[in-house]
This record gives C-alpha cells, sequence and structure tokens, in this order.
C-alpha cells in the first residue's frame, strides 16, 4: 500500500475540507484533484496542487473550476 497524505482544499465549496490522497513513487500527491459535491458528479470541483511556502514537503489543493 502506498503512503497517504491529508492536504487541505483551498477555495470553492469545500474551503478548509481536507482529503487523503496516495503519494507516487517519489513521494508526490496527484497534480489534481476532482472533488465530489453533495450533488455527485454534477457538483464536482477540479482542484490544483501547490507547494505552500516555497516547502516541497507541505502542499495544498487550489480551486480551479467547476469540473461540469
Amino acid at each position: 500500500m502506498a503512503p497517504t497524505v491529508e492536504i487541505p482544499l483551498a477555495g470553492g465549496s469545500s474551503d478548509g475540507q481536507t482529503v487523503t490522497v496516495e503519494l507516487d513513487p517519489n513521494g508526490r500527491p496527484p497534480l489534481t484533484h476532482h472533488h465530489l459535491g453533495d450533488g455527485g458528479l454534477a457538483e464536482a470541483e477540479i482542484y490544483e496542487l501547490e507547494t505552500v511556502g516555497g516547502d516541497a514537503g507541505r502542499w495544498r489543493y487550489c480551486w480551479r473550476r467547476p469540473a461540469v
């Protein structure tokens, strides 16, 4: 099983929540996260990975747009 990390969501309707994602073999999380809303896929939002404060080990997913 791959190691996991919790990453906060910034912006969008899920601002302040966190998601748990698996790290790749290089120790990095996925570049994007598609977060489902209460209405499922109809309310999904796209978040993109950003480093926090220039620290390679601290990340957040920032809201970019609705998925549909």
